[in-house]
């Protein structure tokens, strides 16, 4: 039975998100107003420019139904810019969702130049690290009480977190040709 899984579609990497849900079989919907997250079993917000996405999120009437989705249970998945869409603080004032309990620092590893592969140890992810590509990613600086650390770089920076059906990463796993986060993201939808 395929699960439905909406990615939010304002700005960023949406189609890339999109294209490693389909090779999971999962039914995809491009969220781009309020009417298109009915229905849905899980929503990813995808990596691009926070203040953006967030403006037009507003815009277009977009923050409280995606609220209403993270209260009613739904796992929600934020990468890159998503994450930090999903955080309480970020250290300026923008459109945040205000759901995971997090402070996250913007652009922690510098300019686009200063992007940067490694491989990660997930907690929960098996088969040996996974490739993470950060690109002028944000990293979380605090944690509050209930957020899972996920995993962590070298020098110990946070990079992923999980409270309850909320997932956020630092990286762009959509950008790699492994699908066991994406597939964990599916499974944690159909079970929801």
């Amino acid at each position: 039975m395929s699960v439905r899984i909406g990615v939010l579609a304002l700005q960023g990497d949406f189609a890339e998100h999109g294209a490693m849900l389909g090779r999971l079989g999962a039914e995809t919907v491009e969220v781009r107003q309020p009417s298109d997250i009915d229905g849905l079993e899980g929503l990813i917000i995808p990596g691009g420019e926070s203040t953006t996405i967030g403006k037009l999120m507003m815009r277009y009437n977009l923050r409280e139904p995606i609220r209403d989705l993270a209260a009613a249970g739904t796992p929600i998945w934020g990468t890159c810019a998503g994450l930090i869409l999903l955080a309480r603080n970020v250290g300026r004032n923008q459109p945040l969702l205000n759901l995971l309990d997090i402070t996250v620092e913007r652009n922690a590893f510098g300019r686009q130049t200063d992007s940067f592969e490694t491989d990660l140890e997930i907690d929960g992810i098996s088969g040996g690290p996974f490739p993470a590509v950060f690109i002028r990613a944000p990293v979380v600086r605090e944690v509050g009480p209930g957020v899972q650390v996920l995993s962590r770089l070298d020098d110990g920076t946070i990079v992923a977190v999980r409270h309850g059906r909320l997932f956020g990463t630092s990286f762009h796993p959509e950008l790699t040709g492994d699908t066991r986060l994406h597939a964990g993201f599916v499974e944690m939808a159909r079970h929801a």
